[in-house]
């Protein structure tokens, strides 16, 4: 099958320097597409005179902007999506693929702890591996690498979903699972990135958690609603024990308790017709 590699790319002149001649030692892909998100310095010179094609974004508009920019003029038949900074090893490429050659849908290069940029956000990432899990009731090893080989004809059906920010491995992850995708993980040593992070812990990793639990509202609204439902019913229940009667709060809860249920049960099926198949 052919093979486009996505690079989305901001201000990374100085990494693709040395990660582009590598990746086309390989000699495995049809074409590896550099995509400049509103970059200022020479990125886009530098991927063009090593030989990669380039596509622009005319302003910054996101890692996942740029992730959707690079699915839409990809030509490949597989889609195998890197970030520009130098953390993933291009030796690592043939793996992947080989692994993707096995019937899956979807390889994610998954990072051990000890390839996090720091302690904070190794527990970070935990925590989020182990909500997709609960969510998906799959075992989800690396949440958000960047580093994946997935059949483009599949991605392309979700491009509707991922949001513009650093948040796109987190909601096609998610949504793989939930379509019946076969999604594997394969271990890689992710080593540090060149030059400065566009990451912000606290303000993305907020926002990874809402997009985990925006997706699961469409991957399985039960999960988050039914808990939250038996939440107020066990209130409601404690409040009539502790007051021997049933008062006006005692109905409130309980009715409460129905309705977060009932709207668990409805989003429950339309989430089933979103993913029916066309």
């Amino acid at each position: 099958m052919s093979l486009s590699i996505v690079i989305p790319a901001r201000n990374e002149a100085s990494s693709l320097a040395s990660l582009l001649p590598r990746i086309f030692a390989l000699d495995l892909a049809d074409e590896v597409l550099v995509v400049d998100d509103g970059s200022t310095d020479n990125t886009a010179e530098t991927a063009r005179s090593a030989g990669a094609r380039v596509v622009h974004n005319p302003y910054r508009m996101g890692n996942g902007a740029a992730i959707k920019t690079g699915a839409r003029h990809a030509q490949g038949e597989v889609l195998l999506f890197m970030d520009a900074d130098g953390q993933h090893d291009p030796a690592d490429i043939p793996r992947l693929l080989a692994r993707l050659d096995e019937g899956f849908d979807m390889v994610v290069g998954a990072r051990g702890f000890a390839s996090q940029a720091n302690v904070g956000r190794g527990l970070a990432n935990g925590l989020y591996n182990s909500l997709a899990s609960y969510m998906t009731g799959q075992q989800v090893e690396d949440l958000t690498s960047g580093f994946r080989a997935v059949r483009a004809d599949k991605f392309r059906q979700f491009l509707y979903l991922l949001p513009n920010g650093f948040s796109y491995p987190t909601t096609i992850t998610m949504a793989f699972f939930r379509a019946g995708f076969a999604v594997s993980y394969l271990p890689i040593v992710a080593g540090k990135r060149e030059g400065k992070s566009h990451i912000h812990p606290i303000k993305d990793g907020v926002r990874f958690l809402l997009i985990i639990f925006r997706v699961g509202t469409l991957y399985s609204p039960l999960k988050l609603f039914a808990p939250m439902s038996l939440g107020f019913f066990l209130m409601a229940l404690g409040y009539f024990m502790a007051t021997g009667r049933f008062t006006n709060m005692s109905a409130l809860l309980f009715s409460t308790s129905m309705l977060v249920f009932l709207i668990g049960l409805v989003s429950e099926q339309i989430t089933a017709l979103m993913y029916k198949d066309d």
